[in-house]
């Protein structure tokens, strides 16, 4: 029988320093011995990203995109390599790939690339050797033969494409916490473990700023059903922990009933004064400034837009070539959304109204609130984020459940039971 394939992604923490190295070598070659395949995805050792940032920047303030895929590209080879000789060094045989060499094709947009096909040959040529794959996070290779990098958090999205590609058991991402939590556990150390979640409610928590797992990577694992874990890279394996993200919301536990705390950071507001004809105007200038907006609200009279503070250069650029007729706003303060997500969210006011309340009570500006799906979230200054996470988080958490929000898991309750009872029947007929 065919050995399974696990994919394992390690984060910069875990990759930080050689010993930190050494341990994540052990830890792949327990995966190994415990009988499975193994493709590892690393990102770049701890801050050595950031680093490459400061020194482009200390050469230029406009470095060009393309030469930053080129140079940040080269962080996560850094780690590929050594990691492959740690390995080497534990008496298993590993070779490491670059995204491009392990077939990683995306778009042309460089610093912010989307994977649009994983052709992972050598990966499996070197998997059918009894090798350990070594793959270079956070990078791929476009069509036009061009490396590019796919933005913050990239390496989860390649993992989980790696692993859909190859029909990976799973793909493990590990990192410097043990899964997910209701917030996050650096501002609130009482924040409540979250042991199942599903594909849904877990994407909605990365895209409103939830840093264990890439929202993008979530939109992959639930394309192509892979089974995903957010584990702690200090766990042992095979030992149950972390949080497990998967399709079955059947299941009692496994979406966010009473809402948890995220929040986006360091962000850019622009509000643009447009009426709504104006609106393909607007769209057709980001697009030809390779603008994308982390969240934007189009109304009759005006355009509220964020931005990430690393597009701030695009930003500024797209600025002095503006649309006539249009005035555009930038507010010169960094903001933060932060955001109540939960199931049903939007269904029930409730949620929103004591938000404010809390935040207001509080004298925290709110510059705008908004819904979605999951979603219930704040406009504030970036200097009040922390207080105003902990004043949230405290009054949402001893807050009575919502009757609304409860409706949607009872039913899925009865229907997984009605499910179950239905199949043992036909197992007992046949």
């Amino acid at each position: 029988m065919e050995q399974p394939i696990l994919v394992q992604k390690y984060g910069g923490s875990s990759v930080a320093d050689p010993r930190r190295l050494q341990q994540v070598a052990q830890r792949v070659v327990e995966a190994r011995q415990q009988g499975y395949r193994v493709v590892v995805v690393v990102s770049a050792m701890g801050d050595t990203t950031d680093q490459l940032m400061q020194m482009a920047h200390e050469i230029t303030d406009h470095p060009p995109r393309r030469e930053l895929d080129m140079l940040l590209s080269a962080g996560e080879r850094i780690s590929m390599a050594l990691l492959s000789m740690a390995i080497h060094k534990l008496g298993h045989e590993a070779i490491s790939f670059t995204g491009s060499q392990s077939g990683i094709l995306t778009n042309d947009r460089h610093f912010d690339a989307r994977i649009i096909e994983v052709r992972p040959v050598r990966i499996q040529d070197e998997l059918e050797r009894n090798k350990i794959v070594i793959v270079a996070g956070f990078q791929g290779m476009s069509y036009k033969r061009e490396i590019t990098t796919l933005g913050r958090g990239g390496s989860d999205t390649t993992a989980v494409a790696l692993a859909a590609a190859l029909k990976a058991e799973a793909c493990e991402i590990c990192s410097d916490v043990d899964g997910v939590y209701s917030a996050d556990p650096r501002i609130i150390p009482k924040a409540e473990h979250i042991a199942e979640i599903s594909y849904d409610a877990m994407e909605a928590l990365a895209r409103a700023g939830a840093k264990v797992l890439h929202a993008d990577a979530i939109t992959w694992a639930q394309k192509h059903g892979v089974a995903l874990y957010a584990r702690a890279t200090s766990s042992k394996f095979g030992q149950p922990s972390g949080t497990l993200v998967r399709c079955d919301r059947d299941l009692e536990d496994i979406s966010l009933l009473r809402p948890a705390i995220a929040c986006q950071d360091k962000l850019l507001w622009m509000t643009i004064e447009a009426q709504t004809h104006h609106h393909p105007t607007i769209a057709a200038w980001w697009t030809n400034h390779k603008l994308t907006s982390v969240n934007s609200q189009w109304h009759t009279h005006h355009v509220e837009a964020l931005f990430r503070h690393n597009d701030r250069e695009l930003v500024a650029q797209a600025l002095d070539h503006q649309p006539p007729g249009i005035t555009i706003q930038r507010h010169p303060e960094s903001v933060a959304l932060i955001s109540l997500v939960g199931e049903g969210i939007d269904r029930d006011p409730q949620w929103l109204q004591h938000g404010i309340d809390l935040l207001t009570q509080a004298s925290l500006p709110v510059y705008f609130t908004q819904t979605d799906t999951f979603r219930a979230s704040f406009l504030l200054p970036s200097q009040c984020q922390e207080q105003a996470q902990k004043l949230l988080y405290q009054g949402i958490r001893s807050h009575t459940y919502n009757t609304v929000l409860q409706a949607p898991r009872s039913a899925r309750s009865q229907k997984s039971k009605a499910k179950s009872q239905k199949s043992l029947e036909e197992k007992k007929n046949k």
